[in-house]
């Protein structure tokens, strides 16, 4: 359903060709707002009004996709695009867990960055990090991502202790366990039937419920949530 306030607004979604990433653009699309999309794939499709094609790992891409967000001046950015590898700590490779903070962290940082002046000059903006539950507790093999995740929650604390006073409001997302079609293709089923004796709620999010929440955090109705991270988990990270 077209929203009237949405449909003069427009959004970058990073990560925006599939699982969490293609549920937030649907979404958004579906509101009635321009989306812009960023991934790897050489023309994507997928429910964006425009499309950059952008390796963040490549940190040469990082800059010139912050400098074209710049100039389109969006009124709600969503950091979405992420990358995980899981390794024994003293088994990580140093160029591939610098890789991940460039792709998980520095990349959020610029474009964040290149969004706040025509946010702060209209007076409003939306800034969402997609964290994760491994940005709030974490276990072994996960040092790369985790650091990563625990890093953007400093940042997007201090960005929205900043800019609020801008009519900026910043908040990170923090799923749990999502089924998405990197899970499906990762994991047996048997291991997501382990997985999800853990979680309280005994499901998987799906990608929709996780959007949904962008959303909401993205648009008028949320007048008074900065600053926060909100692991949205079925309870995993509680008990």
């Amino acid at each position: 359903m077209k929203d009237t306030f949405f449909s003069s607004k427009s959004v970058v979604v990073t990560g925006a060709t599939r699982g969490i990433g293609a549920a937030i653009a649907e979404a958004f699309h579906a509101k009635g707002l321009r989306v812009i999309g960023t991934g790897t794939r050489h023309n994507a499709k997928g429910n964006f009004d425009q499309y950059i094609q952008a390796d963040f790992s490549d940190l040469a891409q990082i800059y010139k996709c912050a400098e074209l967000i710049k100039h389109l001046e969006p009124d709600i950015l969503i950091n979405n695009a992420g990358i995980c590898t899981n390794s024994p700590f003293i088994d990580i490779d140093p160029v591939i867990f610098q890789k991940i903070q460039q792709v998980n962290l520095f990349a959020p940082f610029l474009l964040s960055q290149s969004v706040i002046p025509s946010m702060k000059k209209n007076g409003w903006g939306r800034i969402v990090n997609i964290s994760s539950v491994w940005g709030k507790v974490s276990k072994q093999y996960r040092a790369s991502y985790s650091a990563s995740k625990f890093a953007l929650d400093g940042l997007n604390v201090s960005l929205a202790a900043e800019h609020a006073k801008d009519g900026i409001l910043a908040n990170c997302v923090a799923p749990g366990f999502t089924d998405t079609d990197l899970t499906r293709s990762a994991l047996s089923e048997n291991e997501i039937d382990e997985i999800t004796k853990t979680v309280p709620i005994g499901r998987l999010a799906n990608t929709k419920e996780i959007a949904d929440l962008v959303v909401w955090l993205s648009s008028p109705a949320n007048s008074y949530i900065s600053g926060q991270s909100i692991y949205i988990d079925g309870g995993f990270s509680r008990v």
